[in-house]
């Protein structure tokens, strides 16, 4: 039986990936040599490969027309990220490359639009689609965005008291609107329907008593958004088909009506086992939408989608050391690393998150079962658990150092964590390293944030 690390990965796996490679019994990722990366900035250390991120939506974008021309659609596919994703500048400018739009969630989303827009990286004609539940500040920011010529702002009504306030604000211009649907949750959720949104058997009542005839506003956009993601369950193709229908109802006495907003959803490999038809998925959304479309006698809407996870996800990366081991009873190793999960990586603590875990080193040495211990005292400072088992399998500790790799983790884990401030125990937030290709294809880095300091975190608390 073989029982080195690299036996166990390729017999449980079907093993290298697209992004994934092993020479020399050390890892590589998209070609990048990780044990050189540890070798210039040490651990922890974050990791974006910002060319991952163009990827993504090249073949998301790619995906949507084929399926539009496959079945004669006859409108428009329009791709915008989730700022909420990652909000960082590098990601951003790497995003706008591609020639695609933008979704906010808050007032300050508004100023990071402006300042994109003075350095060039963003046009007045890009979609500006504004959701969430929105306080003064949101409102005011989004009323200044259109009136500076932001043509494309689409004000995504959460609810029926939200468009009187843009009124209140001062809004003189006419405006582009949209409506959120409050879609139904899975039937196993904590509760029936989405808090985010205007219920179905009221949007078209609200739309005749309230925009129809208000020379202030036209109604453009109908947004669908389920929780859960763009999954080929019964619940997702039920609540995609509702939509639809309320698009098609309200078109008939919305002329001006011409998009459909999916919302976000399509997944990440969050499991070297994964595995998700994109292709598939992409062309029954748009048949389904079409043939419905054709029953009802309207046009097909415009396409948009909101893909934030989808889109940065698969950029991030996280390294550690194994700093040591410690035998807690006769059953469980455990292998304490030089950071924590709770402060790194939030996810695994708050919804039980997954990711693609694999050491970078030491592939040739025989592997055992342990668990992943963070260094704060929180009990919950834990992984222990992938997808072949309940477990976690790596190679046996002793006296090599073991570098260990958490990938696809570049969607959310800053911005819950709290970037750039108090982490639980003080343990300082991680270097941050950007990756980039150069003109000849090959590969460079660039430091983003060196690690936390003492006199940043004091600076917080007062001292």
């Amino acid at each position: 039986m073989k029982n080195r690390y690299i036996d166990l990965i390729e017999q449980t796996f079907e093993f290298p990936k697209e992004e994934f490679n092993v020479i020399d019994n050390e890892l590589y990722w998209n070609n990048i040599p990780l044990m050189d990366i540890i070798k210039q900035y040490g651990t922890p250390v974050r990791l974006t490969y910002l060319p991952r991120i163009s990827e993504q939506i090249q073949k998301a974008r790619i995906n949507f027309n084929v399926a539009m021309a496959k079945t004669e659609y006859n409108g428009e596919y329009n791709y915008c990220y989730c700022t909420k994703s990652s909000y960082f500048s590098f990601i951003l400018e790497e995003v706008l490359e591609n020639d695609v739009h933008i979704e906010t969630s808050s007032a300050f989303d508004i100023n990071i639009i402006e300042e994109l827009y003075d350095t060039g990286h963003l046009k007045k004609s890009n979609y500006i689609i504004c959701n969430g539940f929105k306080r003064p500040q949101y409102i005011e920011n989004i009323v200044n965005l259109i009136h500076e010529g932001f043509e494309n702002t689409i004000p995504v009504l959460d609810n029926k008291f939200e468009l009187d306030k843009y009124i209140e604000a001062g809004l003189k211009r006419k405006t582009k609107i949209g409506i959120r649907i409050a879609t139904e949750e899975e039937p196993q959720f904590q509760f029936y329907t989405s808090r985010l949104g205007i219920r179905y058997n009221q949007i078209i009542p609200y739309y005749q008593e309230k925009i129809q005839n208000n020379p202030l506003f036209e109604l453009k956009m109908l947004h669908f958004f389920i929780n859960t993601g763009i999954k080929d369950t019964a619940h997702y193709w039920n609540e995609l088909l509702k939509a639809v229908n309320l698009y098609c109802e309200l078109k008939k006495i919305c002329p001006e009506l011409n998009a459909l907003n999916i919302g976000g959803g399509f997944p990440i490999k969050n499991s070297l086992e994964f595995n998700y038809d994109y292709e598939y998925m992409a062309e029954e959304i748009i048949s389904q939408i079409k043939n419905t479309c054709m029953q009802h006698g309207v046009p097909e809407p415009d396409i948009f989608s909101e893909f934030g996870t989808y889109t940065v996800g698969e950029s991030g990366a996280i390294l550690f050391s194994i700093v040591n081991q410690k035998q807690q009873n006769d059953r469980e190793l455990w292998n304490m690393i030089d950071g924590s999960f709770m402060t790194t990586l939030p996810d695994t603590w708050a919804i039980s998150q997954r990711y693609i875990l694999l050491a970078v080193n030491n592939w040739d040495v025989e592997y055992q079962r342990v668990h992943l211990g963070g260094l704060t005292c929180d009990s919950q400072d834990f992984y222990n658990a992938e997808a072949h088992s309940n477990a976690v399998f790596l190679p046996k500790f002793n006296d090599k150092e073991q570098y260990i790799g958490f990938f696809n983790i570049g969607a959310y884990q800053e911005s819950l964590s709290g970037y750039g401030g108090l982490q639980h125990c003080l343990l300082p937030a991680p270097k941050h390293v950007i990756i980039d290709l150069d003109e000849n294809g090959e590969y460079y880095t660039k430091l983003f944030a060196k690690e936390q300091s003492y006199k940043s975190m004091l600076k917080i608390l007062g001292f």
